[in-house]
């Protein structure tokens, strides 16, 4: 026989659905970075300034994963062959302020900046004088390769 009532039963309901809201796997927009602890994908360094950051999410699992470098990003789904499709979201921190996301494809890129990995791109909402378009971020990041900066973790890529 239980030893306890409706009352607690009731009372604890809703520490049980945070508890388990925890556990669940988020599928949509940006998360977090702990900066200075988590890793870039593509280099294996740490993340440490939130004004170059970026996130991908995509293939069949829907996994996010993170980078130090919006040049890392775009390399990194570059060897995984992916289609623009299996890009679900592509996220970029705001270099202006190194607090709020901003959607990569929809963004624009201040040049010769000095970020993480060297590829120079700075992300910004609005267009203005100098930057350029995320099909142009894009080429010229793949046009480059990886950086020397960037030593690819051995098995990523396949």
């Amino acid at each position: 026989m239980c030893m306890c009532n409706r009352r607690s039963v009731l009372t604890m309901m809703p520490f049980t659905v945070l508890a388990l809201s925890g556990c669940m796997k988020q599928l949509e927009g940006p998360e977090e970075i702990r900066y200075g602890r988590e890793a870039c994908a593509m280099c294996g360094m740490i993340i440490s300034d939130p004004h170059f950051a970026s996130e991908v999410r995509g293939g069949p699992d829907a996994a996010l994963v993170k980078f130090d470098d919006i040049g890392d990003a775009v390399n990194w789904i570059k060897g995984k062959d992916w289609t623009d499709g299996d890009v679900k979201e592509f996220w970029v921190m705001d270099s202006a302020d190194g607090k709020s996301w901003l959607d990569a494809r929809t963004s624009f890129y201040l040049t010769g900046a000095m970020s993480p990995m060297n590829y120079g791109f700075a992300a910004i909402r609005e267009a203005r004088e100098g930057a350029v378009s995320f099909a142009e971020m894009k080429r010229l990041s793949l046009a480059r390769g990886l950086s020397s900066l960037c030593i690819e973790p051995k098995g990523e890529r396949t």
